[in-house]
């Protein structure tokens, strides 16, 4: 019979390289770090159920960890990449237009309820409001 230190390692090894060649976003290289930690412990206790039983314990932690640790911080974004939009029709003050906001066309107000915006002006999405955007002109912006 093998050596539960030796099985460990084996198997963690192999968890380990299975991430390069099939990305699993670190799930089996956490496993599989957790299978060496277990061929550490394994020296000391070498009660199988109680090995198998840390080594769910801690590729369930590891797993969780690595997520926590290495998914990039997404960025909140109301709106895409891009926050300029060209107004499609005129904006009356107060009232609702439409605006080209990355190919599509969007109903849009105007942040400054008093101020009017022309067919053609860029635009700057301030935040969106169900489906309507809440723009200003980028000229008024500008001239801040």
């Amino acid at each position: 019979m093998l050596n539960p230190t030796l099985i460990w390692i084996i198997v963690g090894g192999i968890l380990c390289s299975m991430e390069f060649v099939f990305p699993t976003a670190f799930v089996s290289f956490m496993m599989g770090i957790a299978a060496l930690l277990v061929a550490i412990i394994s020296l000391f206790l070498p009660h199988y159920t109680l090995l198998m039983g840390l080594w769910l314990i801690f590729a369930t932690g590891l797993t969780i960890l690595s997520r926590r640790l290495f998914t990039p911080k997404r960025k909140i974004s109301i709106t895409g990449d891009d926050a300029e939009a060209i107004a499609i029709s005129g904006i009356p003050a107060g009232s609702a237009g439409r605006v080209l906001y990355e190919g599509n066309s969007w109903r849009a107000k105007c942040a400054d309820e008093t101020r009017d915006i022309a067919p053609n002006e860029a635009v700057f999405i301030m935040r969106k409001e169900g489906t309507t955007l809440i723009v200003l002109p980028c000229k008024m912006l500008d001239q801040e």
